[in-house]
């Protein structure tokens, strides 16, 4: 199918499933996405729009979170059932030529639930071993509002991951050099065949107009441009769950580390939407019943202050109650870029709001961010 020199199809399966632990001889990916978000995550709002096929498998499957579920014994009336998007099998023309041609491919239309600049993708074929795509391109488009399929196929695509061949039951992760600001994505796979999971690795890009319209709001939060940039622990969770809309719906929900046996404490970096004056803080521990944050301190640095690496303290330590929301006005503003939580000794926190409105200084360095990424 490909026009690559020596390449060889074949290369690229897996071996039939042999039994036991459908993850033994699963390739893994290489992609470092410690510190990016997944732009297209279902629980902040991504969606697969659309697709060409979808007969096997339907194609809101390749954003699920968690792994995919292989069950060897699962067979419907179209088939085996994936847990994935899987298109049926291409046939040529004619009897003369029944082979698909090399331009034949399926799509599928992916809506960001971040806008943001695409660091990394990985195409994750778990549990497709003779079934998977021989190859795989995406591309990227940034078309505002809500657009329909129509509008969306009508749109200008710049490829931001070339026709590449991918392997079966494995995370085929591509590294993105684009710097662009995207809000939609187009998954192609040639000539036809199964994805199960799509991640989309980046920073988001917040839109300056929409919160200088709202004025005061969560400075902090994924949806409003926040990000984690480091964490002492992420063992049993992600530390970007804390900063994720809407309030936790259980335990691995939030962020929960493993238990310490020293006597240091646990902490999460946080970097804000931009430069911002902070008024109130609210920390939520709810389903960490046995095992929420004994006690928090809240710190703050601003990157374009007279200390700009200096910590200062804008909430001492405080008990924190399990299963539970707490709510802090600070007794006066506080300018900062960054905000950081130190628990002590160890344990979980399930929300971080950080309430506040960009100082004149952040909207003009978050416009210029923006006007950055539009070219």
């Amino acid at each position: 199918m490909s026009h690559a020199p020596g390449f060889d199809p074949l290369a690229y399966n897996a071996q039939p499933y042999p039994g036991g632990d459908p993850f033994a001889d699963y390739k893994e990916s290489k992609l470092d996405a410690d510190g990016l978000v997944d732009l297209a995550d279902r629980r902040l709002g991504g969606a697969v729009l659309d697709a060409n096929d979808e007969l096997f498998a339907d194609r809101e499957n390749l954003l699920r979170t968690g792994p995919a579920v292989f069950d060897p014994l699962a067979f419907g009336h179209k088939g085996k059932v994936m847990d994935g998007w899987e298109t049926r099998r291409r046939r040529g023309a004619s009897a003369e030529r029944p082979h698909p041609a090399d331009q034949d491919h399926d799509w599928a239309l992916i809506r960001l639930a971040l806008p943001g600049i695409v660091r990394g993708v990985d195409v994750d074929t778990a549990h497709f071993r003779g079934n998977h795509p021989t190859e795989v391109s995406v591309e990227a488009a940034s078309v505002p509002g809500t657009p329909d399929t129509e509008e969306l196929l009508a749109a200008e695509w710049t490829e931001i991951v070339p026709r590449t061949p991918v392997y079966g039951h494995a995370a085929n992760g591509f590294e993105i050099a684009s710097t662009r600001r995207w809000t939609h994505l187009r998954l192609k796979q040639f000539p036809d065949g199964g994805v199960a999971r799509l991640r989309v690795y980046g920073e988001p890009v917040a839109d300056p107009r929409w919160l200088a319209a709202q004025g005061s709001f969560d400075v902090a939060a994924l949806l409003n441009g926040g990000a984690v940039e480091d964490a002492s622990d992420r063992f049993y969770s992600s530390p970007e769950s804390i900063i994720a809309p809407g309030r936790s719906a259980k335990m691995d929900d939030g962020w929960e580390n493993r238990r310490r046996r020293d006597t240091g404490h646990d902490w999460v970096r946080f970097r804000l939407a931009a430069q911002a004056e902070i008024r109130a803080l609210e920390i939520d521990t709810a389903y960490l019943v046995g095992n929420a944050a004994g006690w928090i301190t809240v710190l703050a640095r601003d990157a374009y202050g007279p200390e700009p690496e200096a910590w200062t303290e804008i909430l001492p330590r405080t008990r924190l109650q399990p299963d539970s929301e707490h709510r802090f006005i600070l007794d006066s503003p506080v300018t900062a870029t960054h905000v950081r939580t130190d628990v002590f000794p160890d344990g979980g926190i399930s929300r971080l709001h950080v309430f506040g409105s960009l100082t004149a200084a952040g909207t003009r360095r978050l416009q210029q961010s923006w006007d950055r990424a539009q070219r």
